[in-house]
């Protein structure tokens, strides 16, 4: 009976699969085994990514020079680009300040033109003082009218001109004086004229928009 249970048990740790069998009486199970394995396999592959990973120093700074070049290369484009940006800005400047006017100086051109067409009006005759002496009165005063006709044109339309371009003609006659606005040339007691007020317009002051251009030269009434 003994030897049946001793045999019993002997066979029934043969049959049992190793993973159940205790360690520490000898046997080793087969999912430490397995881990074995599998931590043997992980540390070898790992030896060689590292060994493949290692590069010699040689190649490093082979490396490190390529990058370095990239960044040159790329800080002298940005370099380039920005003086070529500079001279751009450079050149539109100098063109702005250069043609600032170009508006204002072509819209001038029509007053000269009506200004030429006056005075090619008057006869080569009466544009000296000895030959127009000779002219009949009746002739000069008719030349004289056409002379002051075109010349009256040339000032409407440089007027018109100035006003496109903002330009505002400022007469200040009977208005009181404002030093921000005018400039007063003399002054003189005038009567049955309030102290301050100007009677004598020398020169028209002009604006721009709301900036004195030009003061106006003016004679103020005194105290």
């Amino acid at each position: 009976m003994l030897k049946q249970i001793i045999h019993n048990q002997t066979k029934a740790r043969l049959i049992l699969p190793l993973g159940l069998v205790d360690k520490n009486r000898g046997f080793l199970t087969c999912s430490v085994l397995k881990a074995e394995e599998t931590n043997t396999t992980a540390d070898n592959n790992m030896k060689e990514d590292l060994q493949e990973k290692t590069i010699s120093p040689e190649e490093e700074l082979k490396e490190v020079s390529l990058k370095l070049k990239e960044l040159q290369s790329s800080y002298l484009l940005a370099l380039a680009d920005q003086e070529n940006l500079r001279q751009r800005n450079i050149r539109e400047v100098a063109n702005a300040k250069d043609y600032a006017i170009q508006k204002f100086a072509k819209d001038l051109l029509d007053p000269v033109d009506i200004l030429d067409m006056a005075l090619d009006a008057v006869p080569e005759g009466f544009r000296e003082k000895e030959t127009c002496l000779q002219k009949d009165k009746k002739d000069i005063v008719e030349q004289l009218v056409n002379l002051y006709t075109g010349l009256s044109i040339t000032k409407t339309q440089l007027q018109k001109t100035l006003a496109h371009h903002h330009v505002q003609l400022d007469d200040p006659i009977d208005q009181k004086f404002d030093p921000n606005k005018h400039e007063a040339v003399f002054q003189t007691s005038v009567p049955d004229k309030d102290p301050g007020t100007i009677f004598v317009v020398q020169k028209k002051g002009y604006m721009l928009k709301n900036r004195v251009l030009r003061p106006a030269q003016v004679g103020v009434v005194s105290e």
